[in-house]
Order: structure tokens, then C-alpha cells, then sequence
């Protein structure tokens, strides 16, 4: 009797699909067996692409002489420590008896790439090979991937974008790590005083790094520019409220060069001197030159990426990305969420179609049973599909992380952490289905003689979904962080980031930050009109200076990462940049891992920032003088862009491969040809100013 094979990328993965087959069969050693069916695991890779002294002895020693190193035909070896799962699948895939084989390793490109690699290995041939894509491990997502599961060619184009991903890891890590070590090695091994130091670079890590070098050098270059805003008090109904000056048409300092910026001067006797000017006539009184109100709406955020959901984890909890995908995939492999390596923030219309079972489901969870049953009565999950949190277009491989409604007793067993992730994930989820919170806006422009005051206002009218988005275990309420904290607003800040002209909130866009108005406040506004006169009871300076960049933190840096080195915070402008990141949702965690554990960089675990070492710095300047490229983003994405169009099919592997042994040929050859010794000696120095020495050691000379 014929038996189908089912093959997982791990143990506890197998044994959910195990269950889901109704397999209660006998556990042998490393599968599970019953009449029709057996099923088997890797444990996460298996194979292993073969160093370069597998391919000839004298690549072991490192030489200049032998780069680049670029082999015609690929080696690959069993890792030893697996061997033994390894022969037990080999001989499983190689079974009189097995005829059809289900890949039932992880849904994307590292598990296409697992699973061929062993098949490769253990020489699979004559099978039929059938691909099972899946979205969460629910029995019923297992059954339908089964019942749905493709022939494994179709799969083809990203096996082979998962293929070169590896050789451009590979080449590209040996080559150049190589190239710059035997180059530039001792020069920071001499400064630093050690015994030896390999350079280790890569695709992805060197602009990674580049990019956090580049961020800590423009926070150090960076000088502080005082200015000074002039604020009016003006007086309404027992109330009060405050008015920003801006240097606009019409005003006696327009286009002046005593500006910084619009609505500030750079030397605080200008802003002294219009005072005086605008006090001469006394009562102090402005007139209403312009009023508008109107509502907005703010709709709920889309949902969940694993980068999104790594930097609200990182700001939430203080955890790291690496740390935040552990967690989820736990949830996962415990049926509580849906794949966690996704890029999209939506759902597929498949998806929608299914989506009470999701809704129904948590209304046996705690933190949202009313939440669950307000949604199934309201019906609001009917017309999901027509919202913009359902776009099949934006789906490469699998859609958003939601809870899948299932698994709830799992949640007893993981740390207080995972529940509360997992809780993040659900009220981000359950928030799609509510209205959107509504604000009332009201703008005011006042003037004072020719000089024209500038108030902005915003209270919520309707909670809409922000009254199911906090948290149980927040210390703020949404609505209260949504409304602000007071009256003043940019008016009464404090000077410091918030009152920066430059930064964006009250720069070049003439956009003051929101005040938060009372109901008083709010009533006296709207029985405001053209024309009034009110009064004004001081007008005052404010000092305040420009703030140097941010330095990224472990969540920001994924969004980073994600955007092509772009720090993009606004969600939906991030939902329409189209182009390809830095890494995959599935490595950027592991990337900023390796960095900071082979000391290029530093991350402060109870703040998540991140910073560069003097070690991490030196290898900047090194890459820097010799193979630039490797630190712009840029290019950096559009290599990862080169590998979805090989997914995709719009470019053969060939054409992708020929692209990257010229790039490494010809950056390896440059390296060889030209020597930077004596300039680095310079950059070393100019680092390493800002880094104390360990005690008692002292840095070649």
C-alpha cells in the first residue's frame, strides 16, 4: 500500500500535523507512522552550503592569490550535528512504499530553501512532490493546505531566488571578509592592540551598520541653534489660549534674514524688539482674521507585520526584535496567531471570507469576550473585504499576523510578555472592525497690527476604535495620549525636540502641533467669527533649540530596515512605498543579533538603543575607503529586490547570478588593487576620541 510522506521544518510542528491527520500511529525514531500516512521533521536546516577548503584544500589558508572565489558548480554537506534526523529523512523520502511527498516546511523562502536542500542531498527522484502553504497551524488551516497543496514546480522560481539569496550571502561574506581582512586586518588589529581581528562583512550587515555609524557621526557633528518664538495669551470667556507668531506675508520681518524659520528669530533681541513693537498701543487686543473648523477622522492602523510588530514591541516592552520573533512564533506554533515572517499588513479576501471564525473565537478570551460579541451583533466583519484592510495586491506570501481565535488554553503556558504580545496583537486586530475616532479641529488666526498669531485645536468628539485599542496592562489611556496632555500644546512646551521649527511639526509645513481643548474652551471657539476682537492678556518668548537625529532603537532600526534606510514612522506613507527592504521580515531580527554579538554594535537592553562600537566603527571606515557600496541601502534593497524578481519570474536565476559574480569580481579586484593604510589611520583616530580606553591597555602606535 502506497503512503503519502508529510515533511515539517521541526518536531512540534510535525506533531501538529500529526494531529490534524489523525495520525495515531507508533512514534519511531524520528517520525511517525500510521497506514497512509508518515510524518516526518528537519530540525531547521539540515544541509549546509560547504566551505571553500571542501572545494580545494588551498582555500583553507586565506590569499590573496586565490580571490575571488567563485565556484562554477555549488557544494553542499549534511551539518554533523543532524546527521542522524537527516539519514532517517533520506531514507523516508526514499521509500519503496512513499509516493507522494507533502513539503510542509514553513511557508516562504527559507523553508522552500530547507526543504530542496534536502531533497537535493538525499537525491529524491520519481516522487510526487506537493507544495502546503499555510497561514496559521489550526488543524483547518493544515487540512485545507493539504486539500489545496501545489505541485512543488510551481514553487520553482523561489526555490531559486532561495538558492541565490544563500550564494550571494555566501560569496559575497567570503569574498570580501576575505579580501578586506588580508588587506586592512592588521591596521585595526594594531590599533586596537589585539592579536588578530578578521573583518566580517556581508550584504545586508555592512549597511546595517553604515547605517547606525552614519546616524551616531551626524548625532556628533550636530550644533545646537537656539531660537526664540513670541506667543500671545490671548483671553475668551474666562478661558484662555495661546498663539504662535509667524513671520507670514504681510508681516514686517517676512523673508527677513533674522529668521530661523518661520516662526522664530535667531537672536532673541528681534523677538525682544517686535514685542515692544506690537505693545505700543495699549489695551493689548488681537482681531479673528481667520477661523475654520472642521472634523477629522482618524481611522484604525492597519494590521500587524512582524516589522511593525517589532517596533511597537520594542517601544511597548523593551524588547528586542529577535526577542519579539521568538514570542510570536511560540504563538504561532500554538496556534494562537497566523504566520509571523510576513511583510503584508492586510488581509487576503480568502481571509475575510473566513474571518468570524477568528471573531468568534475570542470571545472566549478574556480581554475581549464583550469586544467579540459587540463585533458578531453590529455584523461590522460582513463587509470587511471592501476596507482597506483587504488587498490581495499587497500579498506576496502570506498576510497579516492576527489571532486566529484558537489555542486560548496555550495561553497559561508562556511568560506574562507572550500574553501581553499576544494581547497587543488582538486589540490591534478587533480595532478594524470599529468606526473611526472622530476629532473636532478648530484653526484660528489672530492678528496684532499686521502680525498674524496662529492656534490650532483638537478634542475627540467619538472614541470609535480607540476604545477598544489600550492595552489591560497600559498605564495610559489611548483616548488621553490621543487628545494631549494639556492646553499649550507646541505653544508651551518645554523648547526642547517638540519645539524644534525644524523638525517637522512646526517647520516649513506652518503646522503647529494640536492643543487640547476643553469643553469650555471648545464652545467658546466655535461661537468665535471673522472680525472679533479679543484680549490679548501678555505676549512672551519662548526659547528653545534644535535637537540632534534620534539614535535608532531596535524597533525603529526594523523599520528602517523595512523602508530601504528610510525611518519612516507615519504608517501610511509607509503602507505606500513600494519598494524592497533591507533583508526579509525573517532575518533583519537575526542581522542586528549578529552585529551586536560580534561587537560592531551595542544595544542597551533596557532602552533598546542601539550604538556603534569603536571596533564597528573601524570596520565602517574600512568598508567605507574600500567596497562603498556595501553601505548604501539603496542598493542594498535592490539587491533584494533582484531576488523577488527571480521569484516572480521576471528574471532568470542566470541573468541574477551574472550580475553577482561581476559586482564580486570587480569589487575584489578593487580591494586588491588599492591600499587606504594610511588614511584609516586617520578615521581610526578620529573615532576612537569617543570611546575610553580600557584601563592599562593602550592602542598601537
Amino acid at each position: 500500500m502506497s503512503k503519502a510522506l508529510y515533511i515539517a521544518e521541526k518536531p512540534s510542528v510535525a506533531q501538529e500535523f500529526a494531529k490534524a491527520l489523525k495520525i495515531n500511529g507508533q512514534r519511531r525514531d524520528g517520525y511517525l507512522e500510521s497506514q497512509d500516512s508518515v510524518v516526518t521533521w528537519c530540525v531547521g536546516h539540515l544541509v549546509t552550503m560547504s566551505y571553500p577548503e571542501k572545494y580545494d584544500i588551498k582555500y583553507k589558508r586565506w590569499s590573496l592569490d586565490t580571490l575571488p572565489f567563485l565556484p562554477r558548480e555549488f557544494k553542499y554537506e549534511v551539518i554533523p550535528g543532524v546527521q542522524k534526523q537527516f539519514e532517517i529523512v533520506k531514507g523516508l523520502l526514499n521509500r519503496e512504499d512513499v509516493d507522494t511527498i507533502y513539503v510542509c516546511t514553513d511557508s516562504g523562502r527559507e523553508g522552500e530553501y530547507i526543504y530542496r536542500l534536502v531533497a537535493q542531498m538525499a537525491g529524491v527522484h520519481g516522487k510526487k512532490e506537493k507544495r502546503v502553504w499555510i497561514d496559521s497551524q489550526t488543524e483547518e488551516e493544515i487540512m485545507r493546505g493539504i486539500r489545496e497543496a501545489k505541485d512543488l514546480s510551481v514553487y520553482d522560481n523561489l526555490s531559486a531566488s532561495a538558492y541565490l539569496r544563500a550564494k550571494e550571502d555566501y560569496l559575497m561574506g567570503i569574498n570580501f571578509s576575505r579580501v578586506l581582512t588580508l588587506r586592512y586586518g592588521n591596521s585595526v588589529s594594531n590599533y586596537l592592540n589585539t592579536k588578530y581581528q578578521a573583518i566580517s562583512v556581508g550584504r545586508v550587515m555592512t549597511c546595517v551598520l553604515g547605517m547606525v555609524v552614519r546616524r551616531e557621526r551626524e548625532i556628533r557633528a550636530f550644533v545646537k541653534t537656539p531660537f526664540y518664538r513670541v506667543l500671545s495669551s490671548i483671553a475668551l470667556e474666562g478661558e484662555n489660549f495661546e498663539g504662535e507668531w509667524r513671520a507670514v506675508e504681510g508681516s514686517r520681518y517676512f523673508q527677513t534674514p533674522y529668521l530661523y524659520k518661520e516662526n522664530g528669530f535667531k537672536e532673541k533681541v528681534y523677538a525682544e524688539k517686535l514685542i515692544q513693537e506690537l505693545s505700543v498701543s495699549q489695551p493689548l487686543q488681537c482681531t479673528v482674521e481667520k477661523i475654520e473648523r472642521k472634523k477629522e477622522n482618524k481611522n484604525p492602523p492597519l494590521l500587524f507585520n512582524l516589522a511593525e510588530l517589532q517596533n511597537v514591541c520594542s517601544k511597548l516592552f523593551k524588547i528586542s526584535p529577535d526577542e519579539t520573533l521568538k514570542i510570536v512564533q511560540e504563538l504561532y506554533e500554538k496556534k494562537l496567531v497566523t504566520y509571523p515572517r510576513t511583510d503584508a499588513r492586510v488581509l487576503s479576501t480568502a481571509a475575510a471570507k473566513e474571518i468570524y471564525k477568528n471573531i468568534s473565537g475570542l470571545r472566549n478570551y478574556e480581554h475581549t469576550a464583550e469586544i467579540a460579541q459587540h463585533i458578531i451583533e453590529q455584523g461590522n466583519y460582513k463587509n470587511l473585504a471592501k476596507t482597506r484592510y483587504v488587498n490581495d495586491k499587497q500579498i506576496t506570501d502570506h498576510y497579516a499576523i492576527v489571532p486566529t481565535g484558537q489555542g486560548l488554553n496555550a495561553l497559561r503556558g508562556v511568560s506574562l510578555t507572550a500574553q501581553r504580545v499576544y494581547e497587543t496583537i488582538v486589540r490591534r486586530f478587533v480595532c478594524i472592525f470599529y468606526p473611526p475616532a472622530v476629532y473636532q479641529k478648530v484653526s484660528l488666526v489672530t492678528k496684532i497690527q499686521n502680525e498674524s498669531f496662529f492656534s490650532s485645536f483638537k478634542v475627540l468628539l467619538d472614541e470609535g476604535y480607540l476604545k477598544v485599542a489600550t492595552n489591560s496592562f497600559a498605564k495610559r489611556k489611548v483616548a488621553d495620549a490621543m487628545s494631549g496632555g494639556n492646553r499649550t500644546g507646541v505653544a508651551g512646551n518645554n523648547g526642547n525636540e517638540d519645539s524644534d521649527p525644524d523638525n517637522g511639526k512646526n517647520g516649513s509645513d506652518n503646522s503647529s502641533e494640536d492643543m487640547a481643548c476643553d469643553t469650555r474652551l471648545l464652545t467658546a471657539l466655535q461661537n468665535l467669527k471673522k472680525g472679533d476682537i479679543l484680549s490679548v492678556d501678555s505676549l512672551s518668548i519662548k526659547e528653545g533649540e534644535t535637537s540632534p537625529p534620534k539614535r535608532y532603537n531596535s524597533g525603529s532600526m526594523i523599520l528602517a530596515m523595512e523602508n530601504a534606510g528610510q525611518l519612516i514612522e507615519d504608517e501610511e506613507l509607509r503602507a505606500q512605498i513600494k519598494s524592497c527592504g533591507i533583508g526579509t521580515s525573517a532575518t533583519r531580527a537575526e542581522i542586528l543579533k549578529k552585529l551586536c554579538n560580534i561587537k560592531y554594535l551595542a544595544l542597551n537592553k533596557k532602552t533598546q538603543v542601539i550604538t556603534p562600537t569603536l571596533l564597528g566603527e573601524m570596520i565602517f571606515d574600512v568598508v567605507n575607503c574600500s567596497i562603498r557600496q556595501l553601505l548604501n541601502p539603496e542598493l542594498t534593497a535592490s539587491w533584494e529586490k533582484g531576488l523577488n524578481y527571480v521569484a516572480e519570474g521576471s528574471i532568470t536565476e542566470q541573468e541574477y547570478m551574472d550580475k553577482l559574480e561581476h559586482f564580486v569580481r570587480i569589487q575584489t579586484q578593487q580591494v586588491e588593487k588599492n591600499n587606504y593604510q594610511a588614511y584609516l589611520r586617520r578615521f581610526f583616530d578620529a573615532a576612537a576620541v569617543n570611546y575610553k580606553e580600557p584601563a592599562g591597555k593602550k592602542r598601537g602606535k
